[in-house]
């Protein structure tokens, strides 16, 4: 019957499944590779190592490193706490500079591509030392704009103690939320601002931004 599905259909079918299933593993293991050698680069700056790694892959496959590597490094570029030195993100347009000249194109407009992302990842390392500058200067706005407060809590404490109390501002809840509250603000508007570099950055690299839903 026409609604029966002949034995060698049904083999056909089980084969395609077969061939979609070994892609998927290829490519998930292709993922992996990417992430290794993205690491690996991390420690060592091989710039070279990196481009051989990546012209050994597959063509088939070979986005499907680049994209891996690229996650890796671009997962360095986020926010800092103290201690952050711009320096470090040399390396990661090191690297991201050998992602975006792989897929370059010919001529005029593919020159230099690798200097574009540099002083791009340049820019980003400027932008992050003044966030941690503005973090510092709203930490102490708002210890000062609650400085009053805190003292009356203190007199308040010393009071019905009889004796001196001193209050760690953070271990105030009131002072804590209203912290929490500002500090949040800022980073907020720092991380939009950081997302869309990092989208510019990807564009640099050959990837496709994102299209919303």
């Amino acid at each position: 019957m026409a609604m029966i599905k002949s034995a060698l259909e049904l083999a056909l079918e089980r084969t395609k499944g077969l061939q979609a299933d070994e892609k998927a593993l290829k490519s998930n293991a292709i993922k992996v590779e990417g992430r290794k050698a993205a690491g690996k680069f991390l420690e060592d700056d091989d710039a070279a190592s990196l481009d051989a790694s990546m012209r050994a892959v597959e063509p088939e496959y070979k986005e499907v490193f680049r994209k891996a590597v690229f996650e890796v490094l671009a997962a360095q570029i986020q926010l800092p706490n103290a201690g952050f030195l711009p320096e470090k993100l040399t390396s990661v347009g090191l690297g991201l500079g050998v992602l975006a000249l792989a897929v370059a194109p010919k001529g005029p407009e593919g020159q230099g591509i690798d200097r574009k992302v540099a002083a791009l990842v340049q820019q980003i390392g400027a932008f992050l030392s003044k966030y941690l500058e503005d973090v510092k200067k709203v930490e102490q706005a708002i210890r000062t704009q609650w400085a009053p407060k805190l003292r009356d809590k203190e007199r308040q404490l010393a009071a019905r103690m009889g004796q001196d109390v001193r209050l760690d501002p953070m271990q105030d809840p009131e002072f804590a939320a209203f912290y929490k509250q500002n500090v949040e603000n800022l980073k907020s508007s720092y991380s939009d601002a950081l997302e869309k570099a990092k989208e510019d950055l990807a564009v640099l690299c050959g990837f496709a931004p994102e299209q919303d839903n």
